[in-house]
């Protein structure tokens, strides 16, 4: 008996188990076809409309644009040379001063003359900031007649990053060095340090110049401006040499040598004198006392009287061959 109880009680087990498996899978087959079902709802409207609407959402968020990347700003020098002709150069000049300083810029260097006594020429050299260097560049070759104009840009970024990047390695080091000076306790450790430290602070002021100097050219743009007015073409041709003219130079140059050789004979009179006083000295006080002085008596000498020839018929004394 308890031996049938007990096959009894596995079957119903197993028969309840085999149950809740078919049961489930039926459920699970209903949640599928129930999902299926509503997808074409989904994707038609309704609640399912909102959820394609997020789906979009999030996929425009995705290929949104990223914003531009910030580029490094640039650095230019620019420089600029006019030549203008005009009536008036010292009105023209302020005019420019004027145009400068109203930009917020200075003049840096001037220089007027007058040429010939014909016409005046000036040069002044402007500095301007960048933002109004075209605009006063214009106004300046507009002021007269435009000679010729030259302009120029250099682009000195790779200059500038380098130097600052430059000043940044050498700022770091000098600090390097003061830390070990602290911590240094013998004295000669001390002394090459501070050696270490001037160099390099010699070298980092000389970076900051650099800098400093960069900086100015590249805030504020050059110009280089001549102003020259006309010349007056009529009183340069009754400048030209006439007859008057000539007649008047060789007048000046008979008087410029009159004037030399009286200057000559200035000169030379104070020897001519001299010479004169010492002259008459030696003719009537020497002279005729060197004359006046007895000659010596010199004894005369006896003139040779010849031995007389022999006759033709005289000849050798006996006793000679």
């Amino acid at each position: 008996m308890r031996a049938r109880r007990t096959v009894a009680a596995l079957f119903l087990t197993a028969s309840l188990a085999l149950a809740g498996c078919s049961a489930a899978d039926s459920e699970s087959g209903a949640d599928d076809k129930a999902q299926s079902a509503a997808k074409p709802a989904l994707q038609d409207g309704g609640a399912g409309s909102g959820y394609d609407s997020d789906r979009q959402s999030s996929g425009a968020e995705q290929t949104k644009p990223k914003d531009p990347v910030a580029l490094a700003p640039t650095h230019i020098i620019r420089t600029a040379e006019l030549a203008v002709e005009v009536k008036d150069a010292q009105k023209a000049l302020a005019a420019a001063r004027g145009s400068a300083e109203s930009a917020g810029g200075h003049v840096s260097n001037e220089t007027t003359e007058r040429i010939d006594d014909t016409h005046v020429t000036s040069r002044v050299v402007l500095r301007v900031p960048q933002e109004k260097y075209d605009a006063v560049l214009a106004e300046l070759a507009g002021a007269g007649k435009l000679l010729s104009r030259k302009a120029d840009a250099k682009d000195v970024t790779d200059q500038v990053v380098d130097v600052e990047s430059r000043i940044a390695t050498q700022r770091a080091s000098v600090a390097r060095v003061r830390a070990l000076m602290d911590r240094a306790e013998k004295l000669s450790d001390v002394v090459t340090l501070e050696g270490q430290l001037s160099s390099r602070q010699a070298e980092l002021e000389s970076l900051l110049a650099q800098q400093a100097a960069l900086k100015d050219r590249t805030t504020l743009a050059t110009i280089t401006l001549v102003l020259s007015e006309k010349e007056d073409k009529e009183q340069k041709e009754d400048d030209d040499p006439g007859f008057l003219d000539a007649l008047g130079g060789g007048w000046y140059a008979l008087v410029a040598v009159g004037v030399w050789i009286a200057l000559a004979v200035g000169a030379v009179a104070p020897f001519a004198v001299v010479f004169g006083v010492l002259y008459a000295l030696w003719r009537w006080v020497l002279r005729p006392r060197l004359a006046k002085r007895p000659v010596a008596a010199r004894p005369v000498a006896e003139p040779a009287v010849p031995a007389p020839a022999p006759g033709p018929g005289s000849g050798p004394a006996p006793g000679q061959d």
